[in-house]
């Protein structure tokens, strides 16, 4: 009843891969397992010795040859081996009149022998071989071994006879010092970790894990894998040496399950031999439960015996394999299999074991309906199916053809030379059998050039292909894409993009270290740690990174253009200046032309009362020359406002330097009129002969010239010049003018600083001279107020940026222009215009002054 229940169950899901694989055709084939085989699908080694037999031979020899049931596992070598030496017993041309059979090497075959029974170890393999009865003890017929190299070595060494190793190629066998007699059949793996890596590069996979064996190849592969993952920036998130030795594996297992349970890495590659400790650990962690996916080789391709049911197809094993053209006469072979020649269990392996075809028609699957236990025969004879050789099973399709074509050469040798005491089709010399061998080139029934010395085909082509296991030893085999590494890079993988799986989804899960870094981000590297793994962190200032993820730098956004705030795009900036229309540069502009023309009509006040004592007491000809001077120094505020040019750059500062040092001279001569007049008690002729003649006034064109030489080293040396700044306002083009030498500006205003300072000081001390009309104290607090405008104007300037930086100055220089004004002049304004009657002035007070 258990059986029957497990029978509908694995009738089910065959039913349901079947509809699974119409949508994939022709990539997908599905194969049923012998519950009974615990191994899952373990390849054991089987060693074949081939012979010729001139003649026909018994039908029922292989019925005596092989007397056991075959096992599952290795029925495929059998398969190839019935097939291969049938198809060469019907070829006309190749070993004509000669039977071409196999027998096995006593003990290799047999279901008994396993790797890791330690009853069945590589000795008693030896031991077996060399205690084969060929008949005639010197006759030297080639064996075929494989796929382990690890047991065939063994045999190597302890037995001297050609033999042709069908596994997968290994570099060590190449050494014909140590093995003279071993040739391999199979294709040098040469671009193999290219090919993986460029599989992870097509799913952005980039962290890594890496198992093999602690033995030559597997260090080779660890060396050529990692140059290229380097090279391709994908790191390793582990390598775990499994080494080859039972004993030293078991003190280290639980740290290697360790190491793959707990690692962050999702993909995992695992290189090395089936039937090793490497093994071993494959299936420790699939027991486990550690949900990878495992890239590897074609040997690696095995059914897991498991209850539990999964339809996640991204957890499984990812296999590379050679590109080999499908046997088109297998499937008829198959299909006409005489059970009286061969032993009958292969025929029932058939049902226990196979790759079908996804060719079967979505009406064919609804007669499955009537699929039972009794017409399964019946049935797969109505339908189309191919058997897809492994690559070990391809190799030794190859290996069983370079023997016949060998063989061939040595019988033609034979007929050339009658004098030859050997009888047909029996060889006794070794060495001449394995010089043959080993150079032996010839096309076998594919096509396929075939060439036993040179095995490294640099243009190999690679088949990826993606093992899904379903419970009750039923598995889906689909390929994902090929590898073609003669190529141009851009075209090497080829990978299948009308793929639907069952779980209706196609997203391919991430592996890696840290999170991608999407738009608008860039990698920073944590520090001791693999380059795969990094944070994220915002680009800088006018910085972006694009779509591309992982950027290590962001890119400058042009001058012309700004980044966004996602940091994702650069914006076209928008030109900035401190304009008149802008409300600001309104206000300014609008106060500059008011204080222009309120100090015009205190010039005009002063014209028209001209005569009256408070403009005599204070030398009008001073007052008109300060009032004129603030009337500019008002006016060139408005050079600082308005889209700045060269012209306007040039102008802003030397008028501004001029102007003002005309207003400070003036106010610096004032003072020392009202100084000079009132601190000499008696003047001499001399001093008087000073002041009638207007010396005093000669300090405005003096320190005029002073300040306008000063100018032009400015504008010779380092002249002003329009900038664009980017930097101040965000998102931005701010046009303002520079001062080309911030040297210079400073001069300029330190020039000021020192008139003003000057002026301040004989103010001060002329503060309390008598008088009702001397304007002593006036002067003391305009250059106060003036002073103290431009020491705060300093910190203030150089610690702004684009437009306020221009406003803060204009702002400086209306504010000190009228605090000259209105400290100086509008109280004298008010005794004209308000309080006329305070406007006299004793008669000896005017013969003092003029």
């Amino acid at each position: 009843m258990k059986k029957l229940c497990d029978f509908t169950l694995s009738f089910l899901l065959l039913k349901f891969s079947l509809i699974l694989c119409t949508s994939t055709e022709p990539s997908c084939f599905w194969r049923i397992q012998n519950n009974e085989d615990n191994n899952g699908d373990l390849r054991g080694d089987c060693g074949f010795v081939l012979l010729t037999h001139e003649g026909p031979i018994d039908e029922k020899f292989y019925n005596y040859v092989i007397n056991f049931r075959i096992p599952a596992r290795r029925y495929e070598y059998f398969l190839v081996m019935f097939f291969a030496t049938d198809e060469i017993n019907k070829n006309p041309y190749l070993l004509p009149n000669m039977s071409f059979v196999f027998s096995l090497i006593a003990g290799m075959c047999e279901d008994t022998l396993g790797f890791i029974d330690k009853r069945h170890s590589p000795q008693k393999y030896a031991s077996n071989f060399l205690n084969y009865n060929y008949g005639l003890r010197k006759r030297c017929d080639v064996v075929l071994t494989g796929p382990s190299q690890t047991i065939s070595v063994k045999l190597a060494i302890n037995y001297r006879r050609p033999k042709v190793f069908f596994g997968p190629f290994n570099p060590n066998l190449s050494d014909h010092d140590q093995f003279p007699c071993i040739y391999q059949v199979a294709t040098k793996d040469t671009h193999l970790p290219h090919g993986m890596v460029s599989l992870m590069l097509h799913f952005r996979w980039n962290w890594i894990g890496l198992v093999i064996s602690d033995n030559d190849q597997g260090i080779q592969f660890l060396s050529e894998l990692r140059e290229e993952m380097q090279r391709r920036g994908i790191c390793l998130a582990f390598v775990n040496m499994i080494p080859e030795t039972m004993q030293i594996y078991m003190t280290r297992a639980k740290i290697y399950d360790k190491q793959i349970m707990e690692s962050t890495a999702k993909v995992v590659v695992i290189y090395g031999e089936m039937n090793s400790t490497l093994e071993i650990s494959f299936r420790r962690w699939q027991d486990l439960g550690a949900q990878r996916i495992w890239i590897t080789t074609s040997q690696w391709d095995v059914i897991i015996n498991k209850k539990d049911f999964s339809l996640d197809f991204f957890h499984g094993t990812v296999t590379f394999a050679h590109h080999n053209d499908r046997i088109a006469k297998f499937r008829n072979f198959m299909q006409t299999i005489n059970t009286d020649k061969y032993p009958l269990d292969i025929s029932h392996t058939i049902l226990e074991w196979n790759y079908f075809n996804c060719s079967i028609s979505k009406n064919s699957i609804s007669k499955m309906d009537h699929f039972t236990l009794n017409n399964t025969l019946e049935w797969l004879a109505k339908h189309k199916f191919d058997m897809v050789l492994s690559e070990e099973g391809y190799n030794l399709y190859n290996a069983v053809y370079a023997v016949a074509h060998t063989y061939h050469e040595l019988i033609l040798q034979h007929v050339e030379s009658p004098e030859m005491a050997e009888p047909k089709g029996i060889f006794f010399d070794c060495q001449k059998v394995a010089s043959l061998l080993k150079t032996m080139v010839f096309t076998n029934p594919l096509g396929e050039l075939v060439n036993m010395k040179h095995r490294e085909n640099q243009c190999a082509e690679y088949d990826i292909y993606k093992i899904w296991n379903f419970p009750q030893g039923l598995g889906l085999k689909v390929k994902l894409g090929s590898y073609f590494p003669c190529f141009p890079y851009s075209q090497h993988l080829h990978m299948s993009e009308d793929l639907e799986w069952a779980t209706g989804g196609t997203q391919v899960p991430s592996s890696m270290c840290s999170v991608t870094c999407t738009a608008g981000l860039r990698k920073i590297h944590q520090k001791e740690t693999a380059d795969c793994c990094f944070d994220c962190a915002q680009c800088p200032e006018n910085e972006v990174s694009n779509e591309t993820a992982d950027m290590e730098k962001c890119v400058s956004c042009p001058d012309d253009k700004f980044a966004n705030i996602e940091k994702t795009h650069c914006l076209p900036r928008a030109v900035s200046f401190l304009a008149y229309e802008d409300p600001l540069g309104m206000a300014l502009g609008c106060m500059a032309l008011s204080f222009s023309a309120i100090t015009i009509l205190v010039l005009v006040t002063f014209v028209k009362y001209k005569d009256t004592p408070i403009v005599k007491a204070n030398n009008r000809i001073l007052s008109y020359i300060l009032l004129i001077a603030l009337v500019f120094c008002f006016l060139c505020s408005l050079l600082f406002i308005g889209h700045p040019n060269q012209i306007t750059c040039i102008l802003q500062q030397t008028t501004f330097g001029v102007f003002f040092t005309v207003a400070i001279s003036t106010v610096l001569a004032k003072t020392i009129t009202v100084v000079m007049a009132f601190k000499l008690t008696t003047p001499g002729k001399r001093m008087r002969g000073i002041m009638m003649t207007g010396a005093p006034k000669l300090v405005i064109p003096i320190c005029t010239l002073i300040q306008l030489v000063l100018c032009g080293i400015w504008l010779v040396t380092s002249p002003p010049f329009i900038e664009r700044d980017i930097k101040s306002e965000h998102g931005k083009i701010v046009i303002l003018c520079n001062k080309g030498s911030v040297i210079a500006f400073q001069v300029v205003l330190g020039y000021l600083g020192s008139l003003a300072l000057g002026s301040f000081i004989v103010a001060f001390l002329a503060r309390n001279l008598p008088d009702r009309f001397i304007e002593a104290k006036f002067l003391t607090f305009s250059m106060l107020v003036f002073c103290r405008v431009w020491i705060t104007f300093l910190p203030v300037y150089h610690s702004t940026r684009g437009t306020v930086m221009v406003v803060v100055e204009v702002f400086s220089i209306l504010a000190s222009s009228a605090s000259l004004l209105g400290c100086i002049f509008v109280p004298k304004c008010c005794v004209i215009l308000v309080r006329p009657d305070s406007n006299f002035i004793q008669k000896y007070k005017d013969k003092l002054l003029y």
